[in-house]
């Protein structure tokens, strides 16, 4: 018996089998083709990406987006599991075009309330103020319109947040980057942004992501180069959090030496 089974998985179609078996429901390579995630991933950064962490998506043949099964429940998985957590980088199907994989970090979740002033993104959870006041620093807080906001929430935990000091009001006419009146998002649902603020495509211009096209999240590097087809050798078999480590530990290290 071991060895039929053995025989077949070495044949092409155990093989193929095989393979698209892991690609369905545990793993999937992507590629980073833009910087709107910079400097958490980099242009150039290949990851697997584990498709169980929400769920299993109901699965695609990848290449040709051809659906093998039906949407059985409705939600875009075969199997339902865990929703995305504030702070998570998730890999979804763009809601304009599902054939399309878009890489963001999920920043709002169902019930919460979200804002931008003068590009500072503004967060009220659904738990409310008592939350607030249990799991984020009084730095972070500001009071609207009599409640409690959190501002910035995300930076100190994940240091490759930022926005881009060239881009301006007076240079760019998308004002969406700067300010946006606050937007409660719908259950089920989720807000995603880019760590590279100022130059990432994501639910400030297009809404919210349904639950229906979650696809997962990184699960490690397993190569990346540079525009110049040059190995990031300090990238490669690394997790998201390792890579933010070193930023941190950089950021330390910098200030340190007292360099602003």
């Amino acid at each position: 018996m071991l060895k039929k089974a053995y025989d077949w998985s070495g044949s092409w179609t155990g093989t193929i089998v095989i393979v698209l078996s892991i690609i369905f429901f545990l793993a999937q390579a992507f590629v980073i083709p833009s910087g709107s995630m910079k400097n958490s991933l980099l242009i150039g950064d290949m990851l697997f990406v584990k498709k169980f962490a929400y769920g299993v998506p109901t699965p695609t043949i990848p290449w040709i987006e051809l659906k093998v099964l039906p949407d059985f429940n409705g939600n875009g998985h075969l199997i339902e599991g865990e929703r995305p957590k504030r702070g998570d980088i998730v890999v979804f199907r763009y809601p304009g075009n599902d054939k399309i994989h878009y890489v963001k970090r999920c920043v709002a979740t169902g019930g919460d309330l979200v804002a931008l002033l003068d590009k500072h993104l503004l967060l009220r959870p659904k738990e409310g103020d008592a939350y607030i006041k249990k799991h984020y620093p009084m730095k972070n807080r500001i009071w609207i319109a009599n409640e409690l906001w959190i501002k910035d929430p995300y930076k100190l935990e994940h240091p490759g947040i930022h926005t881009d000091p060239a881009v301006t009001k007076g240079n760019t006419p998308y004002t969406q980057l700067f300010d946006m009146m606050p937007i409660q998002i719908p259950e089920d649902e989720f807000f995603m942004m880019g760590d590279n603020r100022d130059h990432s495509n994501d639910s400030r211009f297009w809404g919210t992501v349904p639950y229906k096209n979650i696809v997962g999240k990184p699960w490690f590097l397993y190569f990346s180069w540079d525009k110049n087809k040059k190995i990031r050798w300090d990238r490669v078999f690394r997790t998201v959090k390792s890579l933010e480590q070193d930023i941190k530990d950089i950021d330390t290290t910098t200030h340190e030496k007292g360099i602003y």
